[in-house]
This record gives C-alpha cells, structure tokens and sequence, in this order.
C-alpha cells in the first residue's frame, strides 16, 4: 500500500487549487420564492369513516368592524395571538367517505367571494378524489362562500352528487321576493344562492330536507338556526367518535372562544345564533366530540375545552392517515 504524506508544500498547493476551483464555478443568483404552499387538504380517521378537510383558501376580513363587540376589545384580542385585523381568515369544506357514500359538506365560494376562494375542486383532486365521485353535498347555509362552489360557468360542478339543504334556508335565499326586498349589498347573496344551484335544481338533485334527519347513514343534519333561517350543522358519527360541522357558528377563534356572546354582522338572528353556538360548545367540550368549523384556521378541526365562561380550542394533532 502507498502512503501519501502530506507536507506543508503540498498543503499549500491543494489550498491553492481548491481557491482557483472555487473561483473558477459559476456564481447562481438567489433562488426565486415558490410562493405556493402545499395542496390545501387534511385527513384523519373517524372510527370507520375517513375524514378529508379542504381548503378553499383564504382571504382577509376586517374582523374588529364585523363583529359586534367594541373593536379594540377585537384589536386586544387579536394581539395576544400576534394577528391583526385584517385576519386571514381560512373557508374550509368537508369530505367524509363512510365507505358506501363520499358526502362533500360544503363547497366552498366557487367565483362568488374574493380572487383567493375557489380552490376547492382543486384540492379535492389533490386529496385523491374526483368531484363525479362525491354521491351528496350538504350546504350548512345558502351564504355564497359555502353555496359557490357546487357550479361554474352555470354548469354542475360535481356531475352526480345531489346537494342538499335545510328547506328554510333554501325558501329564504331562492326567493324572488325576498331578493328584490333585500338592500343592495345583500342582493348578490340570492343571486348567487340561484345561480349555483340553478343546475342541480334543473336536474332534479336538489333535495332539500326539514329539521333533524338521518341523511345517509352516519351523518345527520341538527338544526342550527340563527346565522341564517336554516343554518345547520352536520354530525358524523362512526364508532362511537362523533365529529359536528358547525358551519359559521364561530367566525374568529381568537375573539369568540374567549367570549362567545360576540356575534356577528352576518347573523341573521343574533339571538338565536348565539344561543346555538353556547349550546354546541356546552355539548362539545362536556361529551369530547370533535368539532370542525368553516372559518377557523384550517383545517378547522378540533376539540372544544370548557373555561369557565369561556372556552379553549384545542387544534387537532397532525396526522397520517395508515
């Protein structure tokens, strides 16, 4: 074997030609910012079901104005967990394969909310599945961020699925009269309520229901009213794991689980909307069920802790779905 010994003079002519090496590679300038996250899905198991989050993206909303509470209370708030107002806020949808039915729980805004909405379709692709394979949608109100997404360009966006919501939301926004008796700015909410389920009206697979019902088995509707005259929310259960879809029973999540008696400007009924959410969340942070929630950060999906008169949310671990 030949040994190799390195002397002082030898050192300094390797020195020197890694230098002339060095010198001698091409300089790259900075690498550009990707600016695209990752597609915008989560997934976890429900006993037997499969539960997939989808985000339609974000966009931002002038919380401290929007809710009905004094806006340096929302301001203070809003610092203690380093956000200010406007608040990117995320809008999420569910999909829940029960192994016989794949049920979307709504659909996001489509083109009817905002230039950064309507990525639904697109995640749900990434997710693994096709819209022609979602068999029910299940609108929790006929708001144009959760109602958008079902049609583009005045065509079907899921070519099988038959959509269903509660009968007083759909009386209410697919009004004529209710339209031309409602001031300007809230007109294109019945607009868009009509356009995007024109389709589907159309060929017959708008099925609206009444109240509480068992829509497939494993998911149920339970009247929420308040948000809207037929707001409602949406509870699987597979297992004995029970996961509820509030729909826009909580906006902020930083504001309203501190203080849960803060509405709203888009409640319809204050009231009533109020009343409900203290009723979720009493049931929820008592029973352990698992909530998933439209605008809170997504994936939206948690548990609900008590706090006195107030509550905690407690974020869903991440997880691989085996």
């Amino acid at each position: 074997m030949t040994t190799f010994f390195r002397t002082p003079r030898t050192l300094l002519l390797a020195a020197a030609l890694g230098v002339a090496a060095f010198a001698a590679s091409p300089v790259h300038a900075a690498a550009p910012m990707a600016k695209v996250s990752a597609p915008g899905y989560f997934r976890m198991m429900l006993g037997d079901f499969e539960v997939t989050a989808l985000s339609d993206g974000t966009t931002e909303l002038p919380v401290n104005k929007l809710l009905k509470t004094a806006p340096a209370k929302v301001d203070k708030a809003l610092a203690k967990v380093f956000l200010a107002s406007p608040v990117e806020t995320s809008f999420n949808a569910y999909l829940i394969n029960t192994g016989s039915k794949l049920v979307l729980v709504d659909s996001g805004a489509g083109g009817l909310f905002g230039p950064n909405l309507g990525k639904l379709v697109a995640n749900l692709k990434a997710s693994g599945y096709q819209p022609e394979q979602v068999d029910e949608i299940y609108i929790t109100h006929l708001h144009p961020d959760h109602v958008g997404g079902i049609a583009k360009d005045g065509a079907a966006a899921f070519a099988n699925a038959v959509v269903r919501a509660d009968k007083r939301d759909a009386d209410f926004w697919l009004s004529q009269a209710n339209m031309e008796k409602a001031p300007a700015d809230a007109k294109g909410f019945f607009q868009g309520a009509v356009a995007s389920l024109k389709p589907y009206i159309d060929a017959k697979r708008f099925q609206p229901f009444e109240g509480d019902a068992e829509l497939v088995p494993g998911v149920k509707s339970t009247s929420t009213y308040g948000h809207t005259a037929g707001h409602t929310s949406y509870v699987v259960e597979s297992r004995g794991q029970k996961l509820v879809l509030v729909g826009d029973l909580i906006h902020v999540g930083a504001v309203q689980f501190d203080d849960p008696t803060v509405t709203i400007a888009f409640d319809s009924d204050e009231k009533a909307a109020l009343a409900q959410r203290l009723k979720t969340f009493s049931a929820a942070a008592k029973d352990g069920t698992w909530v998933g929630a439209s605008h809170l950060q997504f994936p939206g999906i948690g548990h609900v802790r008590s706090a006195g008169k107030s509550y905690q949310w407690v974020p869903v671990n991440y997880t691989q779905v085996r």
